[in-house]
């Protein structure tokens, strides 16, 4: 079943990473594949979302109970869709060049021609859509807060 883990050091605060991830309905706007995203409900603590994945003639909807634990990490729980399973962990840890990120994603698709497509795509997909919040980060915040982080001894990047 595809995973990747992945761990970046990324010159933002913990707070502003984490209210980019919080911020399901605008997936659309900036995330590869993401055709469609709508909050169901919706607390401090948690919400509940559809998000729309397209690419191709492939289009599927599913539903996640997202838990939103401020500023530290957000978990994504899957609970309807195409997936036999789907968890995802974002960890936004401070750094004093700013923030360390973690982000793990497993899944498996409850059909095999789903899941033999996506083994193909997933991994690149997955390193777009990180470097798409990484984006979308600086259009939003600016790029005076992303002074150029060299690469940090230890931080890994896992598939």
């Amino acid at each position: 079943m595809p995973t990747h883990a992945e761990q970046r050091l990324i010159a933002y605060t913990p707070d502003q990473l984490f209210d980019l991830v919080a911020d399901v309905e605008k997936y659309p706007q900036f995330l590869p594949w993401c055709v469609k995203a709508s909050i169901r409900t919706q607390t401090e603590q948690e919400l509940v979302a559809d998000l729309t994945i397209g690419f191709g003639p492939f289009r599927e909807t599913f539903t996640s109970r997202v838990t939103l634990e401020r500023p530290s990490r957000i978990r994504v729980r899957y609970e309807k869709g195409p997936f036999r399973y789907l968890n995802n962990v974002w960890t936004f840890t401070p750094d004093p060049r700013g923030c360390l990120v973690d982000f793990f994603v497993d899944f498996e698709f409850r059909s095999r021609l789903l899941q033999n497509a996506m083994g193909v795509v997933f991994n690149e997909g997955v390193r777009l859509m990180v470097s798409a919040f990484i984006k979308r980060a600086r259009d939003i915040y600016g790029t005076q807060a992303t002074k150029a982080v060299p690469p940090t001894p230890g931080l890994s990047q896992r598939t």
